[in-house]
């Protein structure tokens, strides 16, 4: 704290206390400056209390900046948990490579499907490997059926050979993100390619989230599945578990963010912006 001291009128001593925050001269002569004039402007108020107000004024608006400044910045820095991940670490702890291949293999499962089946016009080749759980097993497509282009608005899938498989075919398809709508004949399956317009774009853009949502779904109940492993072994400690804990949410937001890329990157492409 600063203090000023100098004789005012019949000799009266004012003291007033300032906080520091601009160079200590400056203040005095300021103070003293805004006195001078206080005396050519109002010669009866007494100079003890032009004085105090001065500072009282100066003091109250300097500390309110300083505090918002410091809000301000405390907000900022909120969330902003930075955690490093030590492979070696993880790996003496649980199965950590086998989690971390399964994330990839998780991301470029989206990536693959983004390719073959989320292209602006349906083909051939994109029915060929559409995935179909059917009786507990993964098939493709053209495992199942015979695949014909009758025109160019047109695909017929021959389901002769396992009309048992149709219903299993036709959930693949209405889920394959293509924004198609199979009709059933018996044991064919006619699915009408959709125009190129606005309204496909985006239902494809839909698509593309809807695979992305899946994705990360599944990288997180990786992540829930290990971290649950981690609790239920009583010979860690808690204060180890909740480390590798961190490490391990860190690494599953990691491949999510590289699939949220990828699914922005697709939309983009769909919609026409690249």
């Amino acid at each position: 704290m600063l203090k000023i001291t100098t004789a005012v009128g019949r000799g009266t001593q004012v003291v007033s206390a300032l906080w520091h925050g601009r160079s200590p001269c400056n203040i005095t002569l300021q103070c003293l400056g805004r006195l001078d004039a206080k005396s050519q402007m109002d010669p009866r108020r007494p100079s003890s209390t032009f004085l105090n107000n001065i500072g009282s004024d100066w003091c109250c608006t300097h500390h309110l900046v300083r505090y918002y400044a410091k809000n301000k910045d405390k907000k900022s820095n909120k969330g902003q948990k930075k955690v490093s991940i030590d492979e070696n670490f993880l790996a003496e702890h649980f199965k950590y490579y086998t989690m971390k291949t399964e994330m990839e293999k998780a991301v470029a499962a989206l990536k693959n499907n983004y390719i073959k089946n989320l292209s602006l016009r349906s083909s051939t080749g994109a029915l060929d490997s559409l995935p179909v759980t059917f009786e507990g097993d993964e098939y493709v497509i053209q495992d199942l059926a015979q695949i014909v282009r009758k025109n160019p608005k047109t695909i017929i899938l021959n389901m002769t050979s396992f009309p048992q498989a149709i219903p299993a075919v036709l959930e693949s398809l209405k889920a394959s993100g293509m924004n198609l709508n199979p009709q059933q004949d018996k044991t064919s399956i006619f699915i009408p390619i959709p125009k190129v317009t606005k309204e496909h774009r985006e239902n494809l853009s839909k698509g593309a989230k809807a695979l992305f949502i899946k994705t990360k779904d599944s990288i997180k109940e990786l992540q829930n599945k290990n971290i649950k492993v981690l609790k239920d072994n009583d010979a860690l400690a808690t204060d180890l578990v909740h480390t590798l804990q961190d490490q391990i949410t860190a690494l599953a937001d990691k491949y999510v963010l590289e699939a949220q890329r990828i699914m922005e990157e697709k939309q983009s492409e769909l919609k026409g912006d690249s």
